[in-house]
């Protein structure tokens, strides 16, 4: 099971940081992506990292802002978020899979998600 934690309300400019743990199964062997929905629209995958942790993907939406981040040691995953735009507010998700890829068919396991929002 993976639970997205570390949501809230922030204003515009604002940080918030994400975190991503698994229970039931260790991380270090997926790679782990990043996705938002937006109320009424579909989930859209912004970020990815690899298993190991030496590769990572942004898209252009949130590269220079967000950074995504793994300790395996402690079975988890980071995505501090910088410079929070009104744009950004969303339902965050993370989610496992054995390849880092954008699209959510590219992954097995997913968290419940955790609301994001930013304030003007």
């Amino acid at each position: 099971q993976l639970q997205a934690s570390g949501g809230g309300l922030v204003q515009a400019g604002g940080s918030l940081k994400l975190s991503c743990a698994a229970s039931g199964f260790t991380l270090d062997v997926y790679a782990i992506g990043w996705f938002r929905r937006v109320s009424g629209k579909g989930r859209e995958g912004f970020s990815c990292i690899s298993a190991g942790g030496d590769s990572t993907y942004y898209t252009d939406s949130v590269k220079g802002r967000f950074t995504v981040s793994r300790d395996n040691a402690k079975n988890t995953v980071y995505l501090q978020m910088n410079s929070l735009e009104p744009e950004d507010t969303a339902v965050y998700y993370c989610a496992a899979g054995p390849r880092s890829v954008l699209h959510t068919s590219g992954y097995r396991y997913w968290g419940q998600g955790t609301q994001v929002t930013v304030s003007s």
